[in-house]
């Protein structure tokens, strides 16, 4: 099992946000119903303080919570799944380092052309979309959680240029990074 490195509240915007792509990296516990879900659970959402997240899911099971019935993330969808997950936990916990395929087919053990197309089949995205997409999703979290700039975020996530930071982040968001950061922080006075 390979855990992923998330804060809390990272992690509860990927669940409330029904975030698919961290399916099986992380499971979301509900004390109150002690059910727990996938991210990318529909049910309706509990109250924040409600919540506790757990990496793997004996660990969840094993501290008294049982599966939901709507999304049951006890079910494995995939015989690929488990590599699957060890790729994205990879990009996840390398997502501020320079990574070209090569370095994620080394550490799974595959060639990069086979990595590539069994990971594209099961998430729809490569590797290195999927990585910018985790890199966006870690830029919006600063962007809404701290003052730092543009240019400290950019680099802090991993991009290696600010052009292409803000190039990517408008196709992901349709916005740049200040103009979401200023539509953030007015919904937040709200």
């Amino acid at each position: 099992m390979t855990v992923i490195n998330l804060s809390f509240d990272e992690m509860w915007d990927k669940f409330v946000t029904c975030d698919h792509t961290y399916d099986g990296l992380f499971f979301t516990a509900v004390k109150t119903t002690k059910i727990y879900c996938r991210p990318s659970c529909k049910s309706r959402k509990p109250k924040k303080i409600n919540v506790e997240f757990y990496p793997d899911r004996k660990e969840v099971e094993n501290a008294g919570y049982r599966a939901c019935k709507r999304c049951q993330p006890e079910v494995e969808h995939s015989p690929h799944i488990a590599l699957v997950r060890e790729i994205i936990s990879f990009l996840v916990n390398h997502s501020r380092q320079r990574l070209q395929l090569k370095d994620i087919s080394d550490h799974v053990g595959l060639s990069p052309f086979h990595l590539e197309r069994i990971f594209k089949q099961e998430t729809g995205e490569t590797p290195r979309s999927y990585l910018e997409k985790i890199r966006v999703d870690k830029a919006s979290h600063l962007l809404k959680t701290t003052n730092h700039t543009n240019l400290e975020i950019c680099f802090e996530v991993g991009f290696q240029s600010p052009s292409n930071f803000y190039k990517v982040f408008r196709r992901s968001k349709h916005c740049s990074p200040s103009e979401y950061r200023a539509r953030m922080s007015k919904e937040a006075v709200e």
